[in-house]
């Protein structure tokens, strides 16, 4: 069967709800690129607008040449022209049965995309790639601004201009920006790890087959580690969402992907069950997503994780969190142009607005949007139906007043990433428990700013009860202070009250690192009946510190 008469196939009037991938494969297919006879399935889905689509099991490589392409504005991540493997746009009642494959893609390509879907179910798949989107070497040896590092023999090094370079066995480059070190027998980052930020380095093949790497003396490592070249992008996310409505992952796992292991934007009622991010087993690979496991914005309804596994991700595990845009000019008395980070369609029409104070974070005044006029993809000209509050300053924000997805996180382990754990910054009800974290930075955050990354956040309702920290913040101070961190970016702290109603009661934590609490602009929090147990699994050196840092709280109850 050739190409061609695969996709003829979506033609030849079948009518039935499930389509099998297996009808259009040939044994050829299945030794170079199984693509085009998935894309001829996709497309008869798409044809029966839904169904079952039925993978066939065993291993379907997948390679760039006849993906769907479109151009998406993605979250957090880059934006661009991607290649997708499986796009869908506008299909209801669609459910993606695995029966256990694993989908391995070669080359830069987003597994899975959904833009305004609803009732979708993914389940008893997996997802890698033949050639990471990071690189990765072991130390074998390292002095004064050198390191020496052996890669896999299967890698593609060169150099240009004396400069590293990564490549595939379809020669392209692999670019990447930062050095991050990760521990060779426990496969976390190492202690005390950080990024060391280059955008190439220059090296040398040495006599023995290993290569000497020149960085700054700054760089300490140690021999028998890893040391993680990070991608310069966030590209190719696992799974991203658009303006869907019921989405469900059952029974996936994700081995590798070049973003996110799941970006949901302008999404609502999502369900993660049982999906495992974490590196491809039987390998010495130490890295699973190159971003965060999980990333929710501006999403609705619910999101549910249960009895998941988020491992090894170069990333936070979890960000829940709105938008924030940032006014450039008052343009008339009800208008206002603003400057949006990611290009995100982030306003419609009859959207409630809350209107925040840069300085205090406080939210001084309402409007509803009557249009919006977009001139590119940073800035936007925003009427509203009333007139703007008086006071309206450069640099204040607009957000979705009803910012509120409710939040059940229950049975989950996350551990051994870069960075933090979980990033709350919801105002539905929201609880977290039975879960286990190991995580290099604080196990916790609560955050939201009108400064560097514009996340809407300010949580109403948080219970953390029977979940285990075990020594976390081994990692550097900028990933964290405490196992919780509750903050803001206001500048008037006095004034500010952002977070409220947090209750922390019933969890056990085993820490080398006494700093459990450090919080401030919160209005009620109530840390009750935990157990903590003290270890000596990481060196803990530091001679001032405090076990609870509060400022600028009220209602605070520590017991």
């Amino acid at each position: 069967m050739t190409l061609c008469t695969a996709w003829a196939l979506v033609s030849c009037g079948k009518t039935s709800d499930v389509v099998y991938v297996k009808d259009y494969l040939t044994d050829e297919m299945l030794k170079t690129d199984a693509y085009p006879a998935i894309r001829a399935a996709i497309e008869q889905c798409v044809a029966n607008g839904g169904g079952t689509l039925v993978l066939p099991g065993g291993t379907l490589p997948v390679k760039r040449d006849f993906c769907f392409e479109r151009y998406i504005y993605v979250s957090n991540n880059e934006h661009g022209l991607f290649r997708i493997a499986f796009d869908f746009d506008g299909i209801e009642n669609l459910t993606i049965e695995g029966n256990n494959t694993l989908l391995l893609f070669t080359g830069f390509i987003s597994p899975f995309y959904f833009n305004n879907c609803r009732n979708v179910l993914v389940k008893d798949l997996s997802i890698d790639y033949t050639r990471p989107f990071n690189a990765q070497g072991t130390i074998m040896a390292t002095g004064k601004g050198w390191i020496d590092v052996k890669f896999p023999d299967d890698y593609r090094v060169s150099f240009r201009n004396e400069m590293l370079c990564f490549q595939d066995e379809e020669g392209t480059i692999y670019p990447y920006k930062s050095l991050l070190e990760f521990d060779g027998k426990k496969r976390e980052v190492a202690y005390g790890g950080r990024d060391f930020w280059n955008y190439g380095l220059r090296a040398k093949r040495c006599d023995n087959g290993n290569y000497r790497v020149y960085v700054d003396d700054e760089v300490k490592v140690s021999v028998g580690n890893e040391l993680v070249f990070g991608p310069t992008h966030r590209k190719c996310c696992g799974f991203t969402l658009d303006y869907c409505e019921g989405f469900e992952l059952r029974d996936v796992n994700l081995y590798h992907c070049g973003g996110m292991g799941i970006i949901a934007q302008r999404s609502r009622d999502i369900a993660l069950n049982r999906f495992v991010i974490t590196p491809t087993p039987g390998t010495n690979r130490v890295v699973s997503a190159t971003a965060d496991a999980t990333h929710f914005v501006n999403c609705g309804g619910y999101i549910r994780m249960t009895d998941c596994l988020f491992s090894n991700q170069m990333d936070d595990h979890t960000d829940i969190h709105g938008w924030y845009a940032m006014v450039r000019e008052k343009s008339s008395p009800n208008s206002a142009v603003v400057w949006v980070l990611y290009g995100i369609d982030f306003a419609t029409p009859g959207m409630k607005m809350e209107v925040v104070d840069h300085e205090t974070m406080n939210v001084y005044g309402y409007v509803t949007v009557k249009e919006v006029k977009k001139y590119n993809s940073q800035l936007s000209e925003i009427v509203f139906n009333e007139p703007l509050p008086e006071g309206l300053q450069v640099g204040d924000g607009f957000g979705c007043a009803k910012q509120d997805p409710e939040v059940y996180i229950k049975g989950c382990r996350f551990q051994n990433n870069r960075a933090r754990g979980l990033l709350i910054g919801t105002r539905g009800k929201t609880v977290i428990e039975d879960c286990y974290f190991h995580t290099p930075g604080s196990a916790l955050l609560f955050e939201g700013d009108l400064m560097h990354c514009y996340e809407q956040s300010g949580v109403r309702d948080v219970t953390i009860r029977n979940n285990v920290f075990e020594n976390c913040l081994y990692g550097n101070e900028s990933w964290g202070t405490a196992y919780i961190n509750m903050n803001c970016s206001a500048i008037d702290r006095e004034n500010t009250r952002y977070h409220k109603n947090v209750v922390v009661e019933n969890n056990t934590f085993r820490t080398s690192d006494p700093r459990l609490v450090d919080i401030f602009c919160v209005d009620g929090f109530v840390f009750r009946n935990n157990k903590v147990e003290q270890t000596s699994a990481y060196p803990f050196t530091l001679t001032d510190y405090e076990e609870f840092r509060v400022a600028d709280c009220d209602h605070v109850v520590i017991e």
